[in-house]
């Protein structure tokens, strides 16, 4: 986990404010935050919980992660892969089945190309470390085990 960026995230939400043109007021009373903790927030001198920060991205309209981000609390490539999980399960136009099937194929993907580990209980092709997963054995022919197979000619009588 990254550390606190607490002057970077008062920046960005005090833009994300103005841009939604928002007074503070108006924010903080969205968020359910005092006026002068989100001050302080917006001034770098305070750290904000991840509670906070979901309740001032749902008052921004902004996806809670991207919060995150700006705080070192998540690193951007798990931000993208929330925000992937999080279209896949809002889509109204497939089943629910449907959904746990494309986040497991997703999940194996991302695996496959080592940005995830391997965890129990998802589906996945191998290690994340990047050697060959172990290939299922194949049955070899009787000849490739040195074995000898008699050909019985049926035009041959005994």
């Amino acid at each position: 986990m990254a550390s606190l960026n607490v002057g970077n995230l008062g920046e960005y939400l005090r833009e994300q404010r103005r841009t939604a043109q928002l007074s503070l007021r108006q924010l903080a009373d969205a968020a359910g935050v005092s006026n002068p903790y989100l001050s302080q927030i917006e001034r770098g001198l305070r750290k904000p919980s991840a509670d906070i920060l979901q309740q001032l991205a749902k008052a921004l309209r902004i996806s809670a992660e991207t919060l995150y981000v700006q705080a070192g609390i998540l690193d951007e490539r798990e931000r993208d892969e929330l925000e992937t999980r999080a279209v896949i399960l809002a889509d109204p136009s497939i089943s629910e089945r449907q959904k746990q099937v494309l986040l497991q194929i997703y999940e194996s993907f991302r695996k496959e190309n080592g940005l995830e580990p391997d965890a129990p209980g998802t589906a996945g092709t191998g290690p994340a470390d990047g050697s060959e997963a172990p290939q299922p054995k194949r049955r070899e022919a009787p000849e490739a085990r040195g074995e000898v197979r008699e050909e019985h000619d049926p035009h041959e009588q005994n």
